[in-house]
């Protein structure tokens, strides 16, 4: 007895402590970052992604759930412990010479009988999770794209504004000097000095535009908000290819994380119904007693116990199962109904993008010319520079316009690349998974 004692002790899991930190910090450098490369900067696209896969603090919280989620499959796959029961009853008084006792073993049936589909939903479960694990690392790499076109385009801008406002400044100066000196009436240069407020103030909105992208990018990665990433430029030009985009989505049931996990949801409950519609059986053990009385009589032989099904048929569990395997099926069949809509209406967007960016191309590069011809023009003494700067300041505005439309062309492209699964991982991969 002692002997089984310690062999079932032996493959017993121990406990240990495990006290949360008093204090924890974001990485301080990019040099703490999994996988940093110094050769690698300043960073692509790519390895910006890379970066986010590894490091993001909410990826690395959510890889727990894999190990919860696998712990889960083990424990709803293991059979159920036979049971062991005894007793002894000493002789006191009585014509008997000898101690009663009995033994028995009982092993629950209707666990077994519901143990395949258990099973199978346990494992339809655990993988469920991982699919979720996936879909939100295909956010992540979703967001880390768009952070890196804004932050890398809206340079762009900010340095035409930048311009611009360089322009409007020394007008503004020789202005103010000018009406100082009483020279020029203030109403009739309001617009001017009213221009160089107003670029100023676009100015300082793209510069806190940037800072918070900068910052939300330093999140990502598991950095202080002051932490500076280096962006690789330019960025390639957006090239979409419709027809490939549509074919993709027409299997964006296969691709699409979210709506795997949703089917392995959708079989897990399956599963989970059928166990519960064979959990109706009474529960049901079965096992063996053998006893021996004070005068040394002994027997023994099979022993059978089930519950009478009055009251409880598992008619309950059975009405819950089948309620929610009916709104896992609502919510599929609408998310993929919405999935493919979505697709839809992005590469419409798209398209329009194109034929705007197409229509502004020959009016920037008109505008350019005009501002250059002006240019030359006040050099040279023929043209004030009021009229200068404002063509200056016109061909800018129309360089930024062509900047924010392919800044959005370039929006688009990720964000549909990302819901047909364009250039994501197609499996768990171990950067994916691995704490």
């Amino acid at each position: 007895m002692a002997l089984m004692a310690g062999a079932c002790l032996a493959g017993c899991a121990t406990y240990q402590a495990r006290p949360l930190p008093e204090q924890a910090t974001s990485a301080s450098s990019l040099a703490q970052l999994h996988g940093y490369d110094a050769a690698a900067q300043p960073f692509s696209a790519d390895a910006i992604e890379r970066l986010a896969l590894l490091n993001n603090p909410d990826l690395r919280s959510a890889r727990a759930r894999h190990q919860a989620a696998q712990a889960q499959r083990q424990q709803d796959s293991v059979l159920p412990n036979p049971v062991v029961g005894g007793s002894i009853g000493y002789l006191l008084s009585g014509p008997g010479d000898a101690t009663a006792w009995t033994a028995s073993i009982t092993q629950d049936i209707t666990s077994l009988i519901t143990l395949k589909p258990r099973r199978e939903a346990a494992k339809a479960t655990a993988d469920e999770v991982d699919a979720s694990l996936l879909w939100e690392a295909w956010q992540t790499i979703g967001k880390a794209r768009l952070l890196v076109i804004d932050l890398v385009e809206g340079q762009r801008q900010l340095e035409l504004q930048q311009q611009a406002l360089d322009l409007l400044t020394q007008r503004e100066a020789r202005i103010t000097h000018a009406i100082g000196a009483g020279n020029v009436d203030r109403v009739t240069v309001a617009s001017d000095l009213s221009a160089a407020a107003d670029a100023r103030t676009a100015l300082h909105d793209q510069q806190r535009r940037q800072l918070d992208r900068q910052q939300q990018l330093a999140a990502l990665l598991g950095l202080k908000p002051g932490v500076a990433v280096p962006l690789a430029t330019p960025l390639a030009p957006a090239d979409l290819d419709a027809a490939s985009i549509r074919q993709d989505a027409d299997s964006i049931s296969r691709r699409r994380p979210d709506l795997v996990a949703l089917q392995l949801g959708y079989r897990a409950q399956e599963a989970t119904l059928r166990a519960a519609v064979l959990a109706q059986f009474p529960p049901l053990s079965i096992g063996y007693d053998a006893s021996q009385d004070n005068s040394r009589v002994r027997n023994g032989g099979p022993a059978v116990s089930f519950a009478l099904p009055i009251f409880d048929r598992n008619q309950g569990n059975v009405a819950i199962a089948k309620a929610t395997r009916e709104q896992l099926h609502q919510e599929y069949t609408v998310r993929m109904a919405t999935s493919r809509d979505e697709v839809d209406a992005l590469l419409d967007q798209y398209a329009q993008l194109q034929r705007q960016r197409r229509a502004l191309v020959p009016a920037q590069d008109d505008a350019v010319r005009a501002a250059a011809q002006a240019r030359r023009a006040w050099q040279d003494g023929l043209v004030d520079m009021r009229n200068y700067v404002d063509l200056e300041v016109a061909a800018l505005n129309r360089q930024a316009a062509l900047v924010a439309t392919e800044q959005t062309m370039l929006e688009q492209q990720a964000a549909v690349e990302l819901l047909v699964g364009r250039g994501m991982p197609t499996s768990l991969e171990q950067d994916v998974i691995a704490p």
